[in-house]
């Protein structure tokens, strides 16, 4: 008996993520890069479990997120719906901003945090995934990825570039976090090429002292292009995949 024709949903996502990935293997080539060198993060923040599901069918296996305890329920909505071929191969990073009340459950479900910012940040997470290590949740410590003010204005959230160097080593004290690199969004005023060409630059510097933590999340829907032609080695892409954002959230 032949498979189901695809329902509308499924089209709509399948066709959106074939645009982005295209999108994406475009701008590596422009930028002289291989194409598998940056990661596709699906940002499915607001959207049903249903919709992540349908995703991972087409073959998505990297997800994020930003609001806990909406990641939490949509997760296990997923395993509820029994378990795949291919399902153990899917992560989900969190790329909001982390409340230290709620470091601990983020800690049981990201393979990586792209939004870390502050000391109580740091601590909170270390303390999450040092109990979900010793409880056997996860097998790996915590990826961390410090997220960089651009434009130095604290409140738009992100360390500032001088405040780096210190924060870098508190993550890298706490055995259950792995520091893996930095993460940056660009501000509104500007251009996108001109914010990742100093993405890429304080990038430079921190790698001279932290040789392993070599990963750059930046780019989104709107600067994939100009932050892949400034060496990011993954880009969030949301709305361009997803479609508008729901009126009511999941």
């Amino acid at each position: 008996m032949p498979d189901a024709a695809p329902d509308p949903r499924s089209r709509e996502l399948a066709e959106r993520y074939s645009a982005a990935r295209d999108r994406l293997d475009a701008a590596a080539d422009a930028a002289g890069r291989e194409r598998g060198e940056i990661e596709l993060l699906v940002v499915t923040k607001f959207f049903p479990a249903d919709d992540v599901r349908r995703l991972i069918d087409l073959g998505v296996r990297s997800f994020g997120e930003s609001r806990e305890p909406e990641a939490s329920r949509k997760i296990a909505g997923i395993a509820d719906g029994g378990k795949r071929p291919g399902d153990e191969d899917v992560v989900f990073d969190m790329i909001g901003s982390v409340q230290s009340k709620k470091a601990r459950s983020v800690a049981e479900w990201a393979r990586t945090v792209h939004s870390v910012d502050r000391d109580k940040v740091v601590d909170a997470l270390a303390r999450g995934a040092e109990t979900a290590l010793d409880a056997g949740v996860r097998s790996h410590p915590l990826g961390v990825l410090l997220q960089v003010s651009l434009d130095g204005d604290p409140h738009r959230g992100g360390v500032l570039v001088e405040d780096l160097p210190k924060l870098a080593d508190r993550v890298r004290a706490a055995p259950a976090l792995d520091l893996r690199g930095l993460m940056v969004i660009a501000p509104v005023d500007g251009s996108a090429d001109e914010w990742m060409a100093r993405a890429a630059e304080i990038r430079a510097g921190f790698v001279v002292d932290h040789p392993e933590a070599t990963e750059l999340s930046a780019g989104m829907s709107g600067d994939l292009e100009a932050a892949v032609a400034h060496g990011s080695t993954c880009v969030r892409v949301g709305t361009a995949i997803m479609g508008p954002r729901p009126l009511v959230s999941q």
